[in-house]
């Protein structure tokens, strides 16, 4: 463990996007404790107003508060991306070890599906889910933890198939293991890595799903905050309160790029070749 925690230190821009996530989740889990205002208050007399020292970072077209409705938000958009990418992450894991490991018809049938769901563009499989199940915060999170199901079961799957010849795996065959303690016991733990990589790298991808959804219409609704529906919302405001679309833009790209640059830290650190190397 110390040996990956020092490989991962050695990316300065991992642990920048690490320290940024660390901030982020803490603004999520206290910030609203600490907000004086009501982030659904309406104030007709403050509507586009920009940054002040009584309204940090401008007001919305109702007279919100943005750097309230930015804090609100961050809860929102964090543990929908995060639950939605988790219970993603798990079907995709389930249905990788299942077709790497059985094979033959299990495979041909998973990886048909997986294919079909391959041919969507992330976006567009979020967009077509949340059409049929309709809109709000449960049937976004659905949609975004299916859209992630195809990349890991496909991740999954290869892995498994390197691992299935290996000669550990056989030794567990001969000694009378059964197959269901073999893949919880042998084939999930040496996957781990490229998991938690995948998820990793996964939740950026979520967080922008979410958001690009929001900003359609077709996500989370309002009054609730969140980060793509205030950019949303602030598209008719731009030449009058151009801090109004700023800032939700910026928690976007900042939360995107942070998970993006700690997968890539995670990837380098977990990396099988390089576990020998001091």
């Amino acid at each position: 463990m110390k040996t990956i925690f020092r490989r991962f230190c050695k990316r300065k821009a991992s642990v920048l996007g690490l320290i940024v996530l660390i901030l982020f989740v803490l603004v999520a889990l206290v910030g609203p404790s600490l907000c004086r205002q009501d982030p659904m208050a309406i104030n007709a007399g403050q509507i586009h107003k920009p940054p002040s020292a009584q309204h940090w970072f401008g007001t919305d077209y109702l007279g919100r508060d943005t750097l309230t409705r930015l804090v609100y938000g961050a809860r929102i958009s964090l543990a929908l991306s995060v639950s939605a990418v988790l219970s993603g992450s798990l079907i995709g894991v389930l249905l990788g070890v299942c077709a790497g490991y059985f094979g033959k018809r299990v495979d041909a049938i998973i990886s048909r599906v997986i294919d079909i769901l391959l041919a969507f563009p992330n976006l567009l499989l979020a967009m077509l889910v949340v059409a049929i199940l309709g809109q709000g915060l449960f049937n976004t999170a659905m949609a975004i933890a299916i859209s992630s199901v195809p990349s890991v079961a496909r991740m999954v799957r290869g892995v498994v198939i390197s691992l299935r010849s290996s000669q550990y795996i056989s030794a567990s065959r001969v000694m009378g293991e059964s197959n269901t303690r073999i893949i919880f016991t042998h084939i999930i733990p040496n996957s781990v890595s490229q998991i938690i990589v995948n998820t990793t790298l996964n939740l950026g991808t979520a967080i922008l799903s979410a958001s690009s959804l929001s900003f359609l219409g077709l996500g989370v609704q309002p009054p609730n905050p969140e980060w793509g529906q205030m950019l949303s919302l602030a598209r008719t405001a731009l030449r009058l309160n151009p801090s109004e679309a700023l800032f939700p833009g910026i928690a976007i790209t900042l939360v995107v790029m942070s998970f993006s640059l700690v997968g890539d830290g995670l990837r380098d650190a977990l990396d099988p070749k390089l576990k020998n190397v001091s």
